[in-house]
């Protein structure tokens, strides 16, 4: 499927701005936040909104002002839709009894299939009613599984579900679309979940696109502050930078500004929360004195909330529960080698770690 320069302009705002993308046969997700155009996109997409320019064209063939009725595509939505009136067999049997290709022992069989697939054979015979909200999207995503189609469309289909059953359903997804004779296109906001599925990746923000490519290099070198935070969770944390003699200065500490040395350079560092330390450091760490605000215990985990000089906030991402008391002093300890380093104007990367910087580039 090829977009070529679609926007979209509703009430006087731009909310696809010129997007030009070419998704290829299997899975690609679609990562971005809240009003990010995600949504528009997949609509545009699929045939339900007619863009204010640019085209679709789905196996060389423009598509752009065809019915979705009359196109061969699947749409899975965040709030799972079903036939109320049917039972879940029936549900994933529908859009089979609509392809001339499908007899009706075709249907039974690919019914029981992806029933199979989606662990709900047990329930064929319920109506939606008597389902739990996660049984009620697996059959949402039967049903669009059900019947082969050019494109394939997942807009966040498992956010509204708990977190065991997003874990098993991601694994059980990633498998499904591995060898998907057509486009499956995933969008998610959870940075998690698009590196869990480590299909080529587009990041989309503001209607525009970011950045297109491998989900774990971008992770690992994203090309801008804007992809960094789209790809980190717990949120990145930023503090200001600027070079100083050679060296990045931030809040009262520095690290080495290697190879190039402009002074009065203005840069933002990013810093993931799990590569923040309390109590203990390595040679050359940074050193953040900070006032304890808030430490959230998860279990497995503890979020440590810190004020740091001028009114700053970092988070830290610490290993199992860990006991704090609000109001105290202590130290927050960052490696420079996992700093990101980004200018100030434009949000470009500068560098993966102290040895890479080129403030010049």
């Amino acid at each position: 499927m090829i977009l070529d320069g679609v926007s979209v302009r509703q009430r006087g705002e731009t909310w696809l701005d010129h997007i030009s993308l070419e998704l290829a046969q299997g899975m690609t997700t679609l990562i971005g936040p809240m009003t990010a155009g995600k949504t528009t996109l997949m609509r545009v997409s699929a045939g339900l909104l007619t863009p204010d320019s640019g085209r679709v064209v789905v196996n060389g063939k423009d598509v752009t002002r065809i019915s979705v009725r009359k196109r061969s595509v699947a749409f899975v939505y965040q709030q799972f839709i079903n036939y109320p009136s049917l039972t879940v067999h029936d549900n994933i049997a529908s859009p089979l009894r609509l392809d001339p290709r499908f007899r009706r022992e075709g249907v039974e069989r690919r019914v029981r299939e992806v029933a199979e697939l989606m662990g709900i054979t047990d329930l064929l015979d319920r109506r939606p009613a008597e389902l739990s909200g996660g049984q009620q999207q697996r059959t949402a995503i039967a049903r669009a599984l059900a019947r082969p189609v050019d494109l394939l469309l997942l807009d966040e289909p498992l956010a509204n579900l708990d977190f065991k059953l997003r874990e098993q359903l991601r694994a059980d997804l990633k498998t499904m679309f591995a060898d998907s004779p057509g486009v499956v296109l995933y969008s998610t906001a959870d940075p998690n979940e698009a590196l869990t599925f480590a299909a080529p990746t587009v990041v989309l923000g503001e209607g525009r696109v970011g950045h297109v490519g491998d989900v774990a290099d971008m992770y690992a070198h994203p090309p801008t502050l804007a992809v960094a935070a789209t790809l980190s969770d717990p949120p990145l944390n930023l503090l200001p930078g600027v070079v100083r003699d050679g060296r990045i200065e931030v809040l009262g500490t520095s690290f080495p500004a290697p190879r190039a040395h402009a002074t009065g350079h203005h840069v933002v560092l990013g810093v993931r929360p799990h590569q923040v330390t309390i109590g203990r450091n390595g040679p050359g760490a940074l050193e953040l004195p900070a006032e304890i605000r808030l430490a959230e215990v998860t279990g497995s985990a503890t979020f440590l909330h810190l004020l740091l000089q001028g009114d700053r906030h970092l988070v830290a991402h610490l290993s199992g529960p860990q006991l704090f008391t609000p109001g105290e002093s202590t130290t927050a300890y960052v490696d420079p080698a996992h700093v990101f380093v980004f200018d100030q104007d434009g949000g470009r990367l500068l560098a993966t770690s102290a040895a890479e910087v080129d403030l010049h580039g």
